[in-house]
């Protein structure tokens, strides 16, 4: 792919971590076919998530939480940001974007702010069905805000009314599989599990223990494939033995859209990159939403996908290996039911939403000189 394009740049703005990367990286593989160069301003952390990312060159700027929980650093922690403003601001003013889009994260700030300060115009993409801190300290002086859902919550009136529904952008690597149809329900059933950092360990305690409870005949059909953090690969292995022929464990896949297209039942976190590939790709889900989230946005996520009939629910402090079991022995033995939802997630997914964004990019760009 060719990274210098003529029709100008665009600066893309977000936090280094795969949530915010995923939908950005959606958007600039879209406007580099369409012609356009991307930059990308985010923080170090895009070392781990970014490196497919179709850049002609990455930024990496100082930015710093706002946060009034820990008052000692927030001195220390306005200077970086400071520091970060005056960085991005040199950036953009080299660079000379006609727009400048962020995605949330507290690195998507000092770009934004930067961008503000020197009159260009700036948007920003939100994921989840609640805006974040980041993108609400924003908000006021954007000239548009896309959204991932049709209701957001936390937008302020004036932000409401710059708002625009768009859905939330999604690689070309889950568009690859997004036509795959959903699996034959007669033979073996896959489940795919995975959780990122926080959720990784829950999954590994309760998965093993709820499949051990299952019945027989019902454990001897089941395929398993999930995600564990380093350190317990070897006890999840020890757990599953003798209990299921078929697993496969790992700390990272990095073929996960396939995973999910060949899967029958997805068993994850409710994170909005996640919700959206579930439904690009139409795979049925129960959500665990992360716990103490300050916002709640993983449960309202989980709450569009559940009402579309394309997810089920289970809170994390409610859940024993018991009535998981119970839940999964129900949804696997009703194929009808897992067909039904797989449909409804494919309805609730938006595989235009980057093309979508894309047009709502051009719209607000600065004339190119």
């Amino acid at each position: 792919m060719n990274l210098q394009n003529n029709k100008g740049v665009v600066a893309l703005a977000a936090g280094g971590t795969g949530g915010h990367l995923f939908p950005a990286q959606a958007l600039a593989e879209v406007l580099t076919v369409r012609g356009y160069s991307i930059h990308l301003i985010t923080d170090e952390r895009v070392e781990h998530y970014g490196k497919s990312f179709p850049a002609v060159q990455t930024h990496v700027v100082p930015s710093a939480s706002l946060s009034l929980s820990k008052p000692m650093r927030v001195p220390g922690n306005l200077f970086k940001l400071v520091r970060g403003v005056l960085r991005a601001r040199s950036v953009l003013k080299k660079i000379q974007p006609r727009a400048v889009v962020g995605f949330g994260g507290y690195p998507s700030l000092p770009p934004l702010l930067a961008a503000r300060w020197l009159g260009l115009p700036s948007m920003i993409h939100e994921q989840n069905a609640v805006l974040g801190r980041a993108n609400k300290l924003l908000a006021g002086g954007l000239s548009a805000i896309a959204t991932s859902f049709p209701v957001v919550a936390g937008l302020s009136d004036v932000a409401r009314g710059k708002s625009v529904f768009c859905g939330n952008p999604v690689r070309g690597a889950v568009l690859a599989v997004a036509n795959t149809p959903y699996p034959d329900t007669g033979g073996p059933l896959k489940l795919v599990v995975f959780g990122g950092s926080q959720g990784a360990k829950f999954f590994s305690d309760i998965m093993p223990e709820a499949v051990a409870l299952l019945a027989p005949s019902l454990r001897a059909r089941i395929a398993i494939v999930q995600q564990c953090r380093n350190e317990d690969l070897a006890r999840v292995k020890r757990a599953y033995d003798g209990l299921v022929k078929d697993v496969t464990l790992s700390s990272f896949f990095s073929d996960m859209p396939i995973q999910i297209a060949s899967s029958h039942l997805v068993i994850c976190r409710s994170g909005a990159s996640t919700v959206a590939e579930l439904g690009v790709i139409g795979r049925p889900a129960i959500l665990v939403p992360l716990p103490h989230a300050i916002d709640n946005d993983q449960q309202k996520n989980a709450e569009s996908f559940e009402a579309a009939g394309a997810g089920f629910i289970r809170k994390q402090f409610d859940m024993t290996a018991s009535n998981l079991a119970d839940f999964l022995g129900q949804l696997l033995s009703d194929p009808l039911a897992l067909k039904e939802a797989a449909a409804a997630a494919k309805h609730h997914g938006k595989p235009d939403a980057a093309e979508r964004l894309a047009d709502l990019v051009e719209r607000h760009m600065r004339h190119k000189d």
